[in-house]
């Protein structure tokens, strides 16, 4: 973990309301795995007091990329950088994907900005490794294809692709999961995680989950991201105990 003062490289609005923003930090770059995310500082002020969490979408070299949309007045901030602008950013932080294993295909579940960890993630899994992406979004505005490879895509309007839920859509699919081995990979809103987390159960599947909460500092010391251990009297910590989880192993 490294709190380090960045430099950034480009803040691009992919598509509507959807930006891309690109650093320059060797530390960060050099020490992320899939999975992880990294609080960013997003003004020279002290206001917002709280730095905001963010998946790291993509490594490439010495750069670290974060995916966003803007929710408030933090991101509105965030979304207005310039090239050459100072971010102080504390990362990596958290436990990301275990993507190591002998499956043979990897099935990405994103849902909206849910998106945003897998194009790190895709590029990690092995070459030989099947890769195969489920995006959802409430209508076509919300779907993220960044960073994404061989996409079927839901919406729950029909304005794109399936019509229904991304997890209607992956039950359609059964064949997928009939050839071979798979793990599943999956992000986005706490609805869609609990109902991929007990598709996947049902069907005995391998799967992970990023889930989301509001992680103030962001490896532990404050105790405000609890999620509950399943079958124990206990809870864990978003921050520094995921974000990433076995299905097996949290309740939503």
């Amino acid at each position: 973990m490294y709190i380090v003062n960045t430099k950034v490289e480009l803040t691009e609005e992919i598509q509507k309301g959807v930006f891309l923003l690109k650093v320059h930090s060797p530390e960060i770059a050099s020490a992320a795995s899939p999975g992880q995310f990294c609080n960013i500082k997003v003004s020279d002020s002290n206001y917002p007091l709280l730095r905001r969490p963010f998946s790291i979408c993509d490594v490439k070299n010495d750069s670290v990329y974060f995916m966003f949309t803007i929710v408030g007045e933090g991101t509105q901030i965030l979304s207005e950088k310039k090239i050459g602008d100072t971010l102080e950013i504390l990362g990596p932080l958290g436990n990301g994907f275990n993507y190591s294993g002998d499956y043979e295909t990897a099935v990405i579940v994103a849902g909206g900005i849910g998106a945003a960890p897998f194009p790190f993630l895709i590029n990690k899994l092995n070459n030989e490794c099947n890769k195969i992406c489920f995006i959802g979004g409430r209508t076509k505005n919300d779907i993220i294809q960044y960073g994404m490879v061989n996409n079927f895509i839901s919406t729950d309007d029909g304005s794109e692709g399936f019509m229904g839920t991304v997890i209607e859509l992956l039950n359609s699919k059964e064949e997928i999961f009939k050839e071979g081995t798979t793990k599943i990979f999956g992000c986005g809103p706490t609805p869609m995680l609990k109902a991929l987390s007990e598709f996947s159960i049902e069907n005995n599947l391998n799967c992970e989950i990023s889930t989301e909460s509001a992680m103030a500092c962001g490896f532990g010391i404050c105790q405000g991201c609890p999620i509950e251990e399943k079958n124990k009297d206990k809870y864990l910590l978003i921050c520094k105990d995921g974000p990433v989880f076995n299905v097996k192993d949290v309740k939503l």
